[in-house]
């Protein structure tokens, strides 16, 4: 499959989940958030042992010591990332909340309300843990999400993923876990185009 037939792929089933993820209740986001940070603390010494092959890789190719540490995992981090899925469960749904409400001179009242974007694209490099507070913070809106990470983590971003979404599966309805996708590392710049 061609770069430009997975991203189109991608953003079609981003685009169907988005659907599905619009409509959850708060109580289910957090429930499922939650669910999240138990399956990484679960899953902390596969996550740390793929992380080790994207380290060892990174060292084998004369990477920087600082580059070393940005794709680097221990328990600690590991341990933040759960915390940092719990601290969002706990904050305020910003979906469907009413910001402002004001009435026309016809009488007509009009009201200004917070609701998902749908697809989310982002684009980072080197940082596992940008893999699970990127896709926390779109759960959360409501969003669903394509993440494209830096190829010197792709292990362990691939497993991030992947315990994420298991742990979404866990949620009421199983919703949850089809907001994140992972697209493929490898090219600097793939082809885009809009998904209707």
């Amino acid at each position: 499959m061609s770069l430009k037939d997975e991203a189109i792929r991608l953003g079609r089933q981003a685009k169907a989940a988005a659907r599905k993820l619009a409509p959850i209740s708060s109580a289910e986001k957090n429930r499922a958030l939650h669910l999240m940070a138990d399956r990484l603390e679960a899953r902390s010494e596969f996550l740390l042992a793929e992380n080790k092959k994207d380290l060892d890789a990174a060292k084998a190719a004369g990477s920087s010591s600082a580059l070393l540490d940005r794709i680097a995992l221990d328990p600690g981090r590991v341990r933040a990332m759960a915390k940092g899925l719990r601290d969002v469960a706990a904050l305020p749904d910003p979906v469907r909340e009413i910001t402002k409400m004001w009435r026309r001179p016809n009488g007509l009242q009009v009201g200004r309300m917070r609701i998902p974007l749908g697809v989310i694209g982002i684009i980072y490099e080197a940082r596992p843990n940008v893999t699970v507070d990127a896709a926390t913070l779109c759960l959360k809106s409501g969003n669903a999400v394509v993440l494209k990470g830096g190829s010197d983590a792709l292990a362990t971003s691939r497993a991030l993923v992947a315990a994420m979404r298991r742990g979404g599966r866990g949620s009421r309805g199983r919703r949850s876990d089809r907001g994140v996708k992972r697209a493929r590392p490898g090219q600097r710049a793939a082809p885009t185009r809009r998904v209707y």
